[in-house]
């Protein structure tokens, strides 16, 4: 079979839902998608038995499949600079140490992919369970499947929108129904990242932007732009002052499914 005929598929782990989607071109081909019952964290393993049955479905043997994860499954953190590090092992253990004074130790691993950032430059990091990657997998290879990549959502989102984003200072949120991630640029370097329990309705949003407004009035005064991408706010976008919506462009599509949404944003 020709690389240039391969299947795609695009799966979305969501906090109370699992949305599975095929390429077509620069189109997406919507298959549906399963709720279940948002049992918190490790609502994970609910949710990939639901995507198991979906690929059961529709995948046929050889495709490729991307899976892109909520940030409700998702940890972040910012990784300081620093020059006594030399080697990448070392890198990735002052990482893990770096989530461990935020988050505690862990009682299970989590796998931890860095930014790329120039030499004197923090890096974001980003976290999902290695028991959840390794299920992944292995479903993946038991149904005849490549898993083509796994990011959290927060990745594929803000590299949709990169382009348009100011080069200097900003501050990027991805508002999901139930979990905000927050990630903020200043002069050009990254700051701050973090991940808030929070609606993804009008009030919440502008008290959790005042909020952060508050924060950085006490490090910087220098002016801050502020996106905002809400998946699941299809037919009310956001009115939150002073904030500038990143949309989606609009497709032929007539499905109104924010898991579908968040599909499209994977490249």
């Amino acid at each position: 079979m020709s690389l240039l005929s391969r299947d795609r598929y695009v799966a979305v782990l969501g906090a109370s839902g699992v949305g599975l989607g095929q390429r077509q071109g620069s189109e997406t081909r919507w298959l549906g998608s399963v709720g279940f019952i948002d049992e918190g964290f490790h609502a994970w393993a609910v949710a990939l038995e639901t995507l198991e049955r979906l690929l059961a479905e529709h995948a046929r043997i050889g495709a490729e499949v991307s899976v892109v994860v909520s940030g409700h499954f998702s940890r972040f953190c910012l990784v300081p600079w620093s020059d006594q590090i030399s080697s990448p092992d070392e890198l990735r253990g002052f990482a893990q140490l770096c989530f461990e004074d935020l988050y505690g130790v862990p009682n299970q691993p989590w796998n931890l992919v860095l930014s790329a950032e120039p030499a004197g430059h923090d890096r974001v990091a980003a976290a999902l369970p290695q028991d959840l990657l390794e299920r992944l997998r292995t479903l993946a290879s038991g149904r005849g499947l490549r898993l083509r990549s796994v990011q959290p959502y927060l990745m594929a989102a803000f590299n949709h929108f990169d382009k348009s984003l100011d080069a200097g200072d900003f501050l990027f949120i991805v508002a999901e129904p139930v979990r905000s991630v927050l990630l903020l640029a200043r002069e050009g370097r990254w700051a701050s990242v973090r991940s808030v329990g929070s609606s993804d309705s009008d009030v919440a949003l502008t008290a959790l932007i005042s909020r952060e407004h508050q924060l950085q009035a006490s490090t910087s005064e220098r002016p801050l732009s502020v996106y905002l991408h809400a998946p699941a706010r299809l037919d009310t976008p956001p009115e939150v002052p002073g904030v500038q919506l990143r949309n989606l462009a609009e497709d032929r599509s007539t499905v109104r499914d924010c898991l579908y949404v968040m599909s499209r944003a994977v490249a």
